[in-house]
């Protein structure tokens, strides 16, 4: 993991088109997925800050992906405040995700030249996410907005860079809706990162999945 700059960091968000998403509370496993994504083509993901321990999880992760995968960026999901932001910001991670509009994370974040993709739903708190130092805002959980919602958006506000999180899957049919829409890229969790896959230790299966997918979008974003 080299240190990059945020429009280094932004761009490959928007290259890559879909964001790995996932929690695991064991470090090794943990590990193993990312090396599994890695493989299909994937070089940045987003783990979330939704279980206990997952600070010291990150942290290992973080210390071997410097070592064995430095080519790869790491952010941290589920921040819900400027002190959980710090704390993962210390460790070493990339970006910074939240499931809402938090100023205190915005300009924290703003301030240290860190990406912070802020949850919205509503054209209002997309432009305060923007004025608190977002870039790529993502909207939350996606699948009760919809592509239509992202079309209805972006007709006033062409300049918005939109990234639903939640009702995205690998299918053809759901990953065309939402980049025809005029999404920047998508985040995928349980279906991209299946916790079939995981529980079978099948990390070849995901490897699979994941090159699959970023040749979907490849292909739909060429079409």
């Amino acid at each position: 993991m080299g240190k990059k700059t945020k429009s280094e960091i932004i761009l490959a968000i928007k290259n890559q088109g879909v964001i790995p998403v996932f929690f695991h509370n064991d470090p090794g496993e943990s590990f193993e997925i990312i090396k599994a994504c890695r493989e299909g083509g994937a070089t940045l993901f987003e783990f979330t800050n939704r279980g206990p321990g997952a600070n010291q999880v990150f942290e290992e992760l973080v210390k071997r992906m410097k070592s064995e995968l430095p080519d790869t960026i790491l952010g941290v999901g589920t921040i819900l405040d400027k002190p959980a932001a710090s704390l993962f910001l210390q460790i070493g991670a990339d970006f910074v995700v939240t499931p809402f509009v938090r100023e205190e994370v915005g300009r924290f974040c703003h301030a240290r030249g860190i990406p912070w993709l802020p949850g919205c739903g509503t054209l209002t708190e997309m432009a305060q996410a923007m004025e608190w130092g977002a870039e790529i805002v993502k909207l939350f959980p996606g699948n009760l907005f919809g592509p239509e919602y992202v079309k209805a958006i972006l007709a006033p506000c062409p300049w918005l860079q939109i990234m639903p999180t939640g009702g995205v899957s690998p299918d053809e049919k759901n990953l065309t809706a939402w980049f025809k829409s005029g999404v920047v890229s998508v985040g995928m969790g349980s279906q991209l990162i299946r916790k079939d896959l995981i529980q079978k230790k099948d990390f070849k299966a995901i490897t699979s999945l994941v090159r699959s997918t970023l040749e979907t979008v490849k292909r739909i974003r060429k079409g």
